[in-house]
């Protein structure tokens, strides 16, 4: 049994592993790379020949593990991708959007290039098309939560609830050959105990092998409590300053936990009435997905649906979907809030509205995700000025925030406690998809309990299990 790390190695994004076990080559997730710098890997051969792998296998359908199958495909791949059924009904979704702005990107690119002169490292075409996305679809099988599916003779796979979006899973592969049984726990990404919305992630007692997540190996997140502190004041300052409420706005679980809780604070009469836009067609999409599948949605959520409230509607709130709708909102007077992706600010709508309001210090730019380093999102957070947006430079004068209570991922503590459940050390814990400074701090408290043997892998390496 090999494991190949092909991707979110000592990065946060790119999650993609290739398992030799069993007779079988399985592949778990198939990520795009969003940080610059790395992007260029997306473009690149992959390095086994897609006609090759049997399966794959994949955790959740945010685009740093699900955005490069769509390339996958288009150069041979044509086994069957599993993945659970929530996740199987956003995937057309999330990948025709992500093919979209592949599109949308390489011709606006080639604009730009033959106004300047000049052709990019890679001209005017786009990485995957609509087209490409759509060949995946009859690809797609859905496996429902803790059942265990056998691949072949010799390897079975069970999804488990990660609890961090809507349909994501920890991926157990248990392999029967002639050293005996062992299995392998991919932990995606794992969510936060006490959400809203979503159960707490699963736990196991026993693995022999464990490839793990480590964004946020070395912070907390804020209180959960004082997330309606702080969305209220920066809400009432900015509608006070005369200012809009730009929210960079991940489309799966970002978007639906914001509107419960701007929910929650208009009804409660914590905020003014005050026009709201999510202002991304697969945000929209999503939701509706969202209101389809409430038996996957915690207790407290489950009560209000079936008393016929909505979490995800409130006075106010506009959903966009066309693009001179979009355009519209620059035009209304006094104070929004818009909510538009993409989540880091690497594409789609925010741009556009960014670039309306950046030099503004009466508006306000609040992130309330994870920016990969490299990405324009980070750059902000971390003080840039000026920022080069859509090909132009400009100077950040708009007043910048950050809610961390927001985020999907577990943070520090929650990644040990889900490590604590082990009854036993596993044999080899692989840690993945976190910075350098997280991994390191993981790492550090994997080793001070003794009795974990612990592996940052690099790019492209590969293990003997």
């Amino acid at each position: 049994m090999k494991i190949k790390f092909l991707g979110a190695t000592r990065q946060v994004t790119g999650s993609s592993y290739l398992l030799n076990a069993g007779g079988a080559k399985i592949l778990v997730d198939c990520g795009m790379f969003q940080e610059r710098g790395y992007s260029y890997r997306n473009w690149k051969s992959f390095p086994v020949p897609p006609d090759q792998i049997h399966y794959l296998l994949l955790t959740h359908v945010h685009i740093d593990h699900s955005g490069l199958i769509p390339k996958l495909v288009k150069e041979g791949f044509t086994g069957d991708i599993l993945l659970t059924p929530a996740s199987k009904e956003m995937f057309p979704i999330v990948l025709l959007d992500s093919a979209r702005m592949q599109e949308e990107d390489a011709a606006f690119k080639k604009k730009r290039h033959e106004k300047e002169g000049r052709k990019g490292p890679y001209p005017e075409i786009p990485l995957y098309t609509v087209h490409d996305a759509e060949k995946c679809f009859p690809l797609l099988k859905d496996v429902p939560y803790e059942d265990y599916l056998p691949l072949n003779d010799r390897v079975k796979v069970c999804f488990h609830d990660a609890g961090h979006i809507l349909g994501s899973a920890m991926i157990e592969i248990i392999v029967q050959d002639e050293n005996g049984s062992r299995n392998i726990i991919f932990s995606g990404d794992i969510g936060q105990w006490g959400n809203p919305l979503l159960s707490n992630p699963s736990v196991f007692d026993r693995a022999d092998y464990v490839v793990m997540e480590s964004t946020y190996g070395n912070r907390n997140h804020d209180n959960p409590q004082d997330i309606d502190e702080k969305l209220c004041k920066i809400i009432n300052d900015t509608v006070k300053a005369g200012g809009n409420v730009l929210i960079p706005t991940f489309a799966i679980e970002r978007a639906q936990e914001l509107l419960y809780h701007l929910n929650r604070l208009t009804h409660a009469e914590r905020i003014p009435y005050i026009m709201t836009f999510l202002d991304s067609p697969m945000a929209v999409e999503i939701t509706k997905v969202f209101e389809q599948c409430k038996k996957y949605f915690d207790k407290e959520t489950c009560v209000l649906f079936k008393d016929g409230k909505s979490p995800f509607d409130f006075p106010g709130l506009k959903l966009v979907e066309s693009v001179e709708a979009s355009k519209a909102i620059n035009l209304i007077k006094g104070s929004t809030i818009i909510m538009a992706g993409s989540g880091m600010i690497t594409g789609g709508r925010i741009k556009h509205h960014l670039i309306i309001n950046i030099t503004h210090p009466e508006s306000t730019l609040l992130f309330v995700g994870y920016q990969a380093v490299g990405t324009l999102g980070r750059q902000i957070l971390d003080g840039v000025s000026p920022v080069r947006i859509l090909g132009q430079s400009y100077p950040v004068r708009i007043k910048v925030e950050k809610i961390d209570g927001f985020s999907a991922h577990a943070g520090m503590n929650d990644l040990h406690r889900w490590l604590n459940s082990f009854k036993t050390p596993p044999k080899h814990v692989f840690l993945t998809h976190g910075e350098e400074e997280s991994i390191l701090s993981l790492e550090n408290y994997l080793q001070s309990k003794g009795g974990w043997k612990v592996s940052a892998p690099t790019y492209m390496e590969e293990y003997n299990l």
